[in-house]
């Protein structure tokens, strides 16, 4: 025998032509026992009262259940269906009912329970449809093999391979062997099978030919069956690529890969398969089968079953249907209990079947021989004896493998050795166990150490799979951070890009604001002495420090773009200036030396009003606290003059001529008391009166108290005739005087319609209709309270009221401060007097009313 030289196609066929064969290794030759069989023609038995059909009854994957709990089935009705390729169905044997579906001990040495589906039949034997491929030559292959899936056709001689898969090979096919050895003792159904249906089982295999195309097929039959052998020439005679082959009796020339050796000396490598050869083999019961499906439509739903030994009355064949319970085939061969010490059922042959552990146990499309042997026939098996190293087993091996040392690794449980010995190569034909003395069960060993290794290799298979799985999830859930990310910084870059793009101007705008405020704070810091310049460099101070006050107001409003901490600062920087300048001329006022030449007294008055978003800083209730402290120092200033007035005046009168200061009230004094408390400074504004200087020397300090105390009266008056217009007002004007208190200004700025027209732009279009509105009403109402209150207001002021500088007279609309006239202008005084009145009771009933309009507004956002 030559194992290094693979023989070619021509030197196999003139061997067989010349019958010279050749052999295998190793093999056994026990007792056959075959004439207790097949001697009598197969057979058909009546229906079981139920037949239980596993759902899996092959190699792959069990598919799924078409039919439910109750169903009424057809004969030939596919039972199971399944789109993937290793996966067969199963069809009713006969028609009746299903009556459950569930686990049900299975045919296999574990009796391991599976899903069987359990019907009962009707004895009617109705069959379904059949569609049946008369001319399958003139069809695709493709429709031939789903006829051959459809039928539920696997390998007939005990693997269970899928017939379908082995018919459409990806290798070309240089033979065909059709396998009819049947080496196993006691087994006769393929015997019987070839002698009574050899022309449907050679229509099988002109299927198989049409579809695998082989350059030869040979049919092997053991010498131990000439009637088959006959049978099968006369069957194939009209054919010259079909031959018969007669082959040596000797077990187990019935195995896959020890018939290929014989007939073509071809070994099948390692954890390969026979197409790797070029071999293709099907064994005959699986050709018959293919014939009826292909030829009448008829799934497999029978097979041919030897119930043989002599514990049965009658050894036989017979047709047994699909799920037919073993019980119900013993009883037909007449099974005789009494000659066997307990009942001892084998499925399969003496030499590689298994001990049933139950008569439920259904035929399967495997299932070939029931076996009931005598304790004479076949021994009671002994206890288990150590291994004496003998090396008969190995000698029997048709494998050519260590069976002892496969047995200590695999009872060690050492399964990796045990695959180093090629485990998985044993074809478990039991001729190792046959001949060991002994009498150790080596396949029951090596057949527990593969199913392990199964289970690892499954589960090895899922935890990978599992694996694969999270690592997959784990870079896909990356790859997404990673995308969102970029996302985000693209998106963050863009942002910066627009904010550096729009703040370009802002930054102009804040630079221009800080570079003004730098400019009135060097004029702020100028000394007092330079006020004492002449009027006309008065004049155009006044007239410069109004356009820069205009210019501070344009600068507010293009330095919106100035952050809140900035502004915060200024506004308290400017107001630290104020209150200490404020501070300087409170403690000077009251020491002035008389002897100054035309020098008045500095006035106090209010500033313009600070815009709200500047003292945004301050909360709430520092504003407050802040002007209750005013309204109090106020309120005790008030009634201190109303007392002094009361007794000096007598005096009021005579104190026409002093240079002193008069205040005049503003918005905020016309308010409340909380805001009439916020000061307003401008800087002193020295005038010479037309009358003498000597005159104005004489005056004495009582003299210019008594003349402040009569014009306090006359701001009493005033102040009253303009109570009722105001009153509306008073917690909108609070608000707007604490604001003004923030801003500190080196000049007079005026309480002017543009800080209030600032105030109506910061709104949205319907609250700055709203504000015009009640602008116009006050102004409205100002005027008419200023045309009642004309006569009360003209009285006191022609007795304190001094002529006016031209400076005053410039300003006198927007400053609010009193000033000194000489005698000779009294005359005109009352008029001037009571024009800018009116003129300031409008401006001042409008501020309100915008005031109250923008906290108004304020109150809503904040709302929102």
């Amino acid at each position: 025998m030559n194992r290094v030289l693979t023989p070619s196609y021509d030197e196999i066929i003139t061997r067989v032509e010349r019958d010279k064969l050749w052999d295998f290794p190793g093999g056994v030759f026990p007792a056959q026992q075959k004439e207790l069989s097949n001697q009598t023609p197969i057979e058909n038995i009546d229906l079981p009262q139920r037949l239980f059909i596993p759902l899996k009854q092959h190699i792959g994957v069990e598919g799924q259940l078409l039919v439910s709990q109750g169903d009424y089935v057809l004969k030939g009705q596919p039972l199971t269906h399944s789109a993937n390729p290793f996966s067969m169905p199963v069809h009713a044997p006969t028609s009746g009912t299903v009556t459950s579906i569930g686990p049900h001990i299975s045919a296999h040495p574990s009796a391991l329970p599976e899903q069987t589906l359990i019907i009962e039949p009707d004895h009617l034997d109705k069959w379904t449809a059949l569609q049946p491929l008369q001319d399958y030559q003139s069809k695709p292959k493709i429709s031939v093999l789903e006829a051959i899936c459809d039928a539920g056709i696997s390998g007939m001689g005990g693997a269970g391979f899928p017939t379908h898969i082995k018919a459409s090979p990806k290798k070309d096919v240089e033979f065909i062997i059709i396998n009819g050895v049947e080496c196993e003792p006691y087994i006769t159904s393929d015997d019987r099978l070839m002698r009574e249906h050899a022309w449907q089982i050679r229509q099988g295999i002109d299927v198989l030919s049409h579809l695998l195309a082989p350059k030869q097929v040979y049919i092997a039959i053991e010498d131990n069956k000439p009637e088959a052998i006959e049978a099968m020439r006369v069957a194939c005679q009209q054919s010259e690529q079909y031959k018969v082959i007669p082959i040596a009796t000797k077990y187990p020339a019935g195995g896959e890969k020890q018939l290929i050796q014989v007939i073509t000396n071809r070994e099948v490598p390692k954890q390969g398969l026979p197409i790797d050869v070029g071999v293709i083999m099907h064994n005959v019961g699986t050709c018959y089968a293919i014939a009826d499906a292909v030829f009448s439509g008829k799934p497999l739903i029978q097979r041919v079953v030897t119930i043989t030994g002599q514990a049965v009355e009658k050894p036989k064949n017979v047709w047994a249907l699909i799920g037919t319970p073993v019980a119900h085939l013993l009883e037909s061969a007449q099974y005789v209990a009494h000659k066997q010490k307990q009942k001892h059922i084998i499925m399969g042959g003496p030499m590689m079947g298994f001990t049933l552990a139950s008569d439920e146990v259904p035929v399967v499309k495997i299932t070939n021989c029931l076996l009931l042997p005598t304790s004479n026939e076949i021994a009671e098996p002994e206890a288990e004896q150590p291994c004496i190293r003998c090396s008969a087993c190995a000698d029997a091996c048709p494998a050519s493998l260590l069976p002892q040392q496969l047995f200590w690794h695999s009872k060690a449980k050492e399964l990796d050795k045990a695959q180093d010995y090629n485990l998985f190569d044993c074809i478990e034909c039991g001729a190792c166990a046959y001949v060991c003395p002994s009498e150790i069960p080596l396949v029951h060993y090596y057949r527990v150490a593969k199913a392990e290794i199964r289970v690892e290799q499954e589960e090895k298979q899922k935890s990978d799979k599992a694996r694969e799985r999270f690592e997959s999830r784990a870079a896909r859930l990356v790859r997404e951070q990673e995308a969102r990310d970029e996302k985000h910084r693209k998106a963050a870059e863009a942002r910066k890009a627009a904010m550096q793009n729009k703040g370009t101007d802002a930054q102009d705008k804040i630079a221009a604001a800080l570079a003004r405020a730098k400019a009135k704070k060097a004029q702020q810091s100028q000394p007092a002495q330079e006020t004492t310049e002449p009027p006309e460099s008065q004049d155009n101070q006044t007239q410069t420090v109004t356009q820069q006050t205009a210019a501070h107001s344009e600068g507010a409003t293009q330095s919106s773009g100035t952050s809140k901490d900035d502004r915060v600062a200024a506004a308290i920087a400017r107001a630290k200036a104020k209150k200490a300048q404020q501070a300087n001329r409170n403690e000077a006022a009251p020491v002035k030396d008389d002897s100054l030449e035309g020098e008045t007294q500095t006035p106090i008055s209010e500033q313009p009003p600070v815009k709200a978003n500047e003292i945004s800083g301050q909360s709430k209730d520092e504003r407050v606290a802040a002007a209750i402290a005013r309204a109090k120092a106020k309120k005790a200033l008030k009634a201190q003059t109303t007392q002094d007035g009361d007794q000096s005046s007598s005096e009021g009168s005579s104190s026409t001529t002093s240079t002193k200061e008069s205040e005049k009230p503003t918005e905020s004094d016309q308010s409340t008391d909380v805001v009439s408390s916020v000061p307003r400074s401008t800087e002193p504004e020295p005038e010479k009166t037309h009358t003498s200087v000597s005159n104005t020397e004489t005056k004495t300090k009582d003299q210019r108290v008594a003349a402040a105390i009569a014009k306090a009266k006359a701001k009493k008056a005033q102040s009253s005739a303009h109570d009722s217009a105001h009153s509306s007002a008073q917690s909108a004007s609070s608000e707007v005087s604490a604001a003004q208190n923030v801003e500190t200004q080196a000049s007079v700025q005026p309480l002017s319609a543009p800080k209030g027209e600032e105030a109506s732009q910061e709104l949205d279009p319907a609250a700055q209709k709203k504000a015009r509105i009640a602008a116009a009403v006050a102004k409205a109402k100002a005027k008419k309270l200023a045309k009642e209150g004309a006569p009360e207001t003209g009285e006191e002021p022609n007795k304190n009221v001094t002529p006016k500088t031209p400076e005053v007279e410039t300003s006198s609309a927007k400053q609010h401060s009193g000033v000194v006239q000489t005698a000779a202008d009294q005359t005109t005084a009352p008029s001037d007097a009571e024009q800018a009145l009116d003129e300031k009771k409008r401006r001042i009933a409008a501020a309100v009313a915008k005031a109250k309009a923008k906290k108004a507004a304020q109150m809503k956002s904040s709302e929102e």
